[in-house]
C-alpha cells in the first residue's frame, strides 16, 4: 500500500473544506442553536447520503433544510406527505398530449436537488415504495420510462414521533436507506429567549448562495480521499458486529433487547460519515472520535429491539451507548 503524506493531505482538506465554514456561517443566520442538527445536514449532503430528522413541530427541522438548500445554488422540492398522497404526486405521470398526439411524461417534484419530505410517515406505502426507487436508484419510472435524477439527489426528510396519530411506522428497508437518523430536542433556555428575540423583530434574513453543484460533487470526490487507518476499520467493524453478536464482546445482556443489528450498509455509512465528520472539522484522517461522534445517528434506526427491551423501556440509544463504552478503542 503507497505511503500517505498526512500533512499533504491535510493541506489539501484544509483547502477544500474552507467553503464549510461558509455554510456554517449562512446556517447559523437563520437558525439559532440547533449546532447537531446543521452538522447532520452537512454530514449528508458530503457523503452523498440521506437524513431522516425525528422531532415534535417547530424545532426548526423544515427551516433547516430551506437554508441548507438556498446557500447552495440548487433546485429545491418540498413534498408534504399526507394520507391521500399517490405515487403519481411525487414522481409524476404520463399526460396524454392532445397537439403531439401521444402520451408524455410531466415529471413530478421528486426530479430536484434537494428533496424535503416533510412529515414523510404521514403517507401511506404505495408512495414510500415510489420514493425507495428514488432513493435508493436515484432514478424513477414512469410507465414503462426510467428518467435519472439530477446530481446531486438528496432526500431530507422530516418525521414526527410515532406515538403520534395519523402516522405510519416506515417499513424498516425504507429506514435503513436514510444515512442518519437525527433526533433533534428543544432548543436550551438562552437560544429560546434568542428565537424569541429574533422573530419579535420579523426581520427577514436574505439567504443568498455561497456554492454550486459543481462544488458539492468536487468536495465529495476529496471526501473520499479522507484518510482511514486500518485500525479504524477494525474499530468500525467491530462497532457493528457488537450489534449482531453482543456476547462475543462481554454484552450478554444486550442479547435479549437486539431482534436483529446493524447490515453491512450500517458499516459502510459509518465509515462515510466519520470521513464526512473529519472534513467538516478540516482534518485528512479520521480518528476514534469522529466515529463515536457519528455512530448514533448511524445506527439508531439499523437496531431492531426485541419485546423484552421495548417492555423494558430499553431504547436503541441506550444499547449503542453501551457498545461504545465496550468496545475498545484503537
Amino acid at each position: 500500500m503507497e505511503s500517505i503524506d498526512i500533512r499533504e493531505l491535510n493541506e489539501k482538506i484544509e483547502r477544500h473544506s474552507a467553503f464549510v465554514t461558509n455554510l456554517m456561517a449562512g446556517m447559523d443566520q437563520a437558525i439559532i442553536g440547533q449546532k447537531h442538527l446543521v452538522e447532520s445536514l452537512l454530514l449528508g449532503l458530503l457523503s452523498d447520503g440521506h437524513v431522516l430528522l425525528e422531532g415534535v413541530p417547530g424545532l426548526a427541522k423544515t427551516k433547516a433544510i430551506k437554508t441548507l438548500a438556498s446557500l447552495i445554488d440548487a433546485q429545491f422540492s418540498r413534498i408534504q406527505f399526507t394520507p391521500d398522497l399517490l405515487p403519481a404526486d411525487v414522481i409524476g405521470t404520463m399526460i396524454y398530449s392532445q397537439k403531439d398526439g401521444e402520451f408524455k411524461a410531466k415529471k413530478g417534484p421528486v426530479f430536484a436537488n434537494f428533496i424535503l419530505a416533510d412529515e414523510i410517515n404521514r403517507a401511506p406505502a404505495k408512495v414510500q415504495s415510489a420514493l425507495l426507487e428514488a432513493m435508493q436508484e436515484r432514478q424513477v419510472t414512469i410507465s414503462t420510462q426510467t428518467y435519472e435524477l439530477p446530481k446531486p439527489f438528496l432526500v431530507l426528510a422530516t418525521q414526527n414521533p410515532i406515538e403520534q396519530e395519523g402516522t405510519y411506522p416506515l417499513p424498516e428497508a425504507q429506514v435503513d436507506r436514510f444515512m442518519l437518523k437525527v433526533v433533534i430536542d428543544y432548543p436550551k433556555l438562552e437560544e429560546e429567549k434568542m428565537i424569541i428575540r429574533q422573530n419579535i423583530k420579523q426581520e427577514d434574513v436574505k439567504i443568498r448562495p455561497v456554492m454550486g453543484t459543481g462544488e458539492i460533487e468536487e468536495a465529495r470526490k476529496v471526501v473520499r480521499e479522507v484518510y482511514l487507518d486500518e485500525k479504524i476499520e477494525q474499530y468500525i467493524a467491530d462497532i457493528v458486529f457488537a450489534t449482531r453478536y453482543p456476547e462475543k464482546y462481554n454484552l450478554k445482556e444486550l442479547k435479549g433487547l437486539i431482534g436483529f443489528g446493524g447490515s453491512p450498509r450500517a458499516s459502510i455509512n459509518l465509515a462515510l460519515a466519520a470521513r464526512s465528520f473529519a472534513f467538516i472539522k478540516h482534518r485528512g484522517y479520521v480518528i476514534p472520535e469522529d466515529v463515536r461522534a457519528v455512530a448514533q445517528d448511524v445506527l439508531r434506526h439499523r437496531i431492531g429491539l426485541t419485546y423484552e427491551a421495548e417492555a423494558s423501556n430499553v431504547t436503541s440509544e441506550e444499547i449503542i451507548s453501551k457498545i461504545l463504552n465496550k468496545v475498545e478503542v484503537p
